[in-house]
């Protein structure tokens, strides 16, 4: 099962990619976040991502063409309702991505984590993988969440505190009802 795996940041890609290893998978990582900023905070995930993965022996593809204002345009007078279209763009792009390398499944780090919306990150999946011709491979990876943690606590891995938009970056000292922080 080769399965590509769209990756948030170094630290919530540790279960997932154990997870999927376990299971046989052969994986390839994706990172692709225009939601992440501001730049140095995008640099600097994209970093620790890519000295955690060598150190995995996990291949990496990096799409980091920092451009916030495709991803502004996107949310843009739906910030209250900015999870779907920021994760839409990142679900398209690994969708894409997979097609092209003939991937069986693709799959996000996302699902990783207790605070991203795992029924709307599974229905965009599945819609995108039917469009685009390629299945989207759910998991559930929270009860990993505390082990993968202190895992990425013992590799010294930064670990950010926002989910990566500006909004989310804001919610963590204002939180928002109904927004994940």
């Amino acid at each position: 099962m080769r399965v590509l795996l769209h990756i948030c940041c170094g630290p919530c890609s540790i279960m997932p990619v154990a997870a999927l290893r376990e299971e046989g998978a052969e994986i390839r990582g994706l990172f692709y976040n225009p939601n992440i900023m501001p730049y140095t905070e995008n640099l600097r995930r994209r970093e620790t991502l890519e000295a955690w993965a060598a150190g995995e022996d996990l291949p990496l593809i990096v799409q980091d063409e920092y451009q916030p204002e495709e991803w502004l345009r996107n949310v843009a007078w739906r910030e209250n309702q900015r999870c779907a279209p920021c994760l839409s763009q990142r679900l398209e792009r690994a969708a894409a991505v997979a097609k092209r390398g003939n991937y069986d499944f693709f799959s996000t780090t996302l699902l990783y984590s207790v605070r991203q919306k795992h029924e709307l990150i599974s229905e965009l999946g599945q819609s995108i993988g039917k469009k685009r011709g390629v299945k989207f491979l759910y998991r559930d990876w929270r009860p990993y969440w505390r082990q993968g943690i202190e895992r990425s606590q013992e590799l010294g891995l930064y670990r950010q505190q926002y989910c990566g938009c500006i909004f989310s970056e804001r919610d963590r000292y204002l939180p928002q009802p109904g927004h994940p922080a």
